[in-house]
């Protein structure tokens, strides 16, 4: 009776750390919204069972959140710099992963933002840009190294209102609580925005590279599930979806998608 017990003890035990071995948390930079929605259903598709959650957030946040113990396997981060010191800090699992390139872009649901420039947001009749805070969102920086590159952020800084991320920057244009808006490419090639007016492709020479990569936590060393989604980030259909979204892939020189001023869509 004992040992029919302790079998089916054993047997509870096992099923509850595989159903754990096929969970994970995903902690996603919020430029990777639409793009990652769709490689999550890829990967489920020919995974059954696997069960992927993923939180959107700035980077600088989740970075600060996983030095505190938050409970996420992967980190996707829209600036290298964060899983790197995560690695350095003994907080990660795997070797830094670089995934893509971002890219910046005008973007305004009322206005044709594909006649736009930089120099445009200084008319008077633009009052209010939107931005992603430049203090912990790599999106938010590159903006101000933009506008400060282009000799604009004294002018347009009064102007500015910041959102959490970039995707709630988006949100802020798309909602009319600001006119125009530095959102990233990825967001606005999604149909949601692209329907409601063009964009402008911002020179990637007047900031640093978004170069954006991600690790595995040390939450989540002994996931088969993370590393079989890390492994997935490289195969040919991840990549497809990378690229549908306006991503460069790195190793393709695509951190430089040509100094093309503009884009309608």
């Amino acid at each position: 009776m004992m040992k029919s017990l302790f079998l089916v003890l054993c047997c509870l035990w096992l099923a509850e750390s595989a159903a754990w071995a096929e969970k994970i948390t995903v902690a996603a930079a919020a430029d990777l919204k639409f793009a990652m929605d769709e490689l999550v259903s890829v990967f489920k598709n020919a995974n059954p069972g696997a069960q992927v959650d993923v939180v959107y957030g700035s980077s600088g946040n989740f970075y600060s959140q996983i030095k505190e113990g938050a409970p996420y396997d992967l980190f996707f981060s829209a600036d290298i710099t964060y899983p790197e010191q995560l690695v350095t800090g003994g907080l990660a699992a795997s070797d830094v992963k670089p995934y893509a390139f971002g890219r910046i872009v005008l973007w305004s649901g009322s206005l044709d933002a594909s006649r736009m420039t930089l120099e445009s947001l200084a008319d008077p009749k633009i009052a209010r840009i939107a931005i992603a805070n430049p203090q912990h969102a790599p999106y938010g920086k590159r903006a101000q190294e933009a506008l400060q590159a282009a000799g604009l952020w004294d002018k347009i800084e009064p102007k500015l209102v910041y959102g959490e991320n970039i995707a709630q920057t988006a949100q802020f244009v798309e909602s009319g609580n600001a006119q125009v808006g530095i959102i990233a490419l990825s967001l606005a090639v999604n149909p949601e925005l692209a329907s409601k007016g063009g964009y402008w492709l911002i020179p990637d020479k007047l900031h640093q590279p978004l170069k954006q990569a991600y690790v595995i936590t040390k939450r989540a060393e002994n996931n088969a599930l993370a590393r079989r989604f890390a492994e997935y980030m490289g195969s040919k259909p991840a990549r497809t979806v990378m690229i549908k979204y306006g991503f460069g892939l790195p190793g393709e020189g695509s951190g430089n998608q040509g100094n093309q001023g503009s884009q309608t869509q």
